[in-house]
C-alpha cells in the first residue's frame, strides 16, 4: 500500500469529536502514515497535544499562533505562550503562522509582527514554519524573503498563487502544501501545478476544511488525502504511487526526519 502523509490538519478539531480515534485509524488503514497539527492558539494546545499522546507514531505537534488569532489585546500573550512552549520541548514546526487578509485587514500590522516573530523563532529552532497566506501571498513572500538567511525553510500552506509566486516561493526554500481546492472544479492550480517541479509539493487536507471532491461542502479528514494525490498524478501525467512516493519523500525531508 502507498504510504502518504497529510502535512496539515487540525484533527484536534471539535468537528472530531464524535469520532476522532475512529477517523485517525481510517486514515492509518488509508496508507497515511504520518499526520502533522499545526496549533491555531492558546485554545488548541491541550486537545492537540492529547491527540499526539494518544497516536505518538503518527500525529505530531507544530506549534504556533495563526494569524486569524493575532487581535490587538492578546498577541502578545498569546506569542510569549508559544514562545515558551517552543522552549519546554521538541516540536515538528512553527505554526501555522502568517498573514489573513480575507477575514481581517484591520490587523495587518500586528499580523506581520507576530509572523516575523514566528519566522525568527523558526530559524534558531531550524525547524520549518508553517504558512498561511490566504489572500496574502505577497505581503507572505515579503516578509519571508527579509527573512531568508539561508536557515529559513517550511511550507505554503493551502498554496493558491500565480506560477511566478509558486517558484518565487520555491527559490526561497519552500514547499507548497496542496490538498482539496486542487480538484475544485473552478480552480486554478492544475494549470500551476503542472510547472511546477514535483520535488517542491507536499500534500495536506487542512482538515476539516476544504474537502476534496466528491466530499466537498463536508467534513474533510486525513484519508482523504489519497484523493489529493490521485488528482496531482493526474495533473502530472504520473501514477498515483510516483505521487505518494515523491511528496513523501518531500515532507519527511522538509520536517527532518530519515526516510
Amino acid at each position: 500500500m502507498q504510504t502518504l502523509i497529510d502535512t496539515h490538519a487540525h484533527l484536534y478539531s471539535g468537528k472530531f469529536d464524535p469520532d476522532r480515534s475512529e477517523m485517525v485509524q481510517r486514515a492509518i488503514d488509508a496508507g497515511v502514515s504520518r499526520m502533522y497539527l499545526p496549533n491555531i492558539d492558546a485554545g488548541s494546545i491541550d486537545a492537540m497535544l492529547a491527540l499526539e499522546a494518544a497516536f505518538p507514531e503518527h500525529c505530531f505537534a507544530m506549534m504556533g499562533l495563526h494569524p486569524g488569532s493575532v487581535q490587538p489585546d492578546t498577541y502578545e500573550q498569546e506569542l510569549a505562550l508559544v514562545e515558551k512552549h517552543l522552549g519546554e520541548r521538541a516540536w515538528a514546526g512553527v505554526g501555522e503562522t502568517g498573514i489573513d487578509l480575507y477575514w481581517d485587514k484591520s490587523t495587518l500590522d500586528i499580523q506581520k509582527i507576530s509572523f516575523a516573530r514566528q519566522i525568527e523563532w523558526a530559524k534558531d529552532l531550524q525547524l520549518p514554519v508553517i504558512i498561511h497566506s490566504r489572500e496574502s501571498n505577497e505581503e507572505c513572500l515579503e516578509l519571508v524573503s527579509a527573512g531568508q538567511d539561508g536557515r529559513l525553510r517550511g511550507i505554503f500552506h493551502c498554496f493558491s498563487g500565480t506560477l511566478e509566486q509558486a517558484m518565487r516561493m520555491i527559490d526561497l526554500g519552500f514547499m507548497l502544501g496542496i490538498g482539496g481546492t486542487l480538484t475544485y472544479s473552478k480552480s486554478t492550480l492544475p494549470e500551476v501545478l503542472r510547472e511546477v517541479p514535483l520535488e517542491s509539493i507536499v500534500l495536506e487536507t487542512d482538515a476539516p476544511y476544504l474537502s476534496p471532491v466528491p466530499h466537498r461542502g463536508k467534513r474533510n479528514e486525513s484519508a482523504y488525502v489519497a484523493l489529493v494525490a490521485e488528482k496531482l498524478a493526474e495533473v502530472k501525467a504520473l501514477t498515483t504511487e510516483e505521487i505518494a512516493r515523491a511528496t513523501t519523500r518531500n515532507a519527511l525531508r522538509m520536517f527532518g526526519v530519515e526516510a
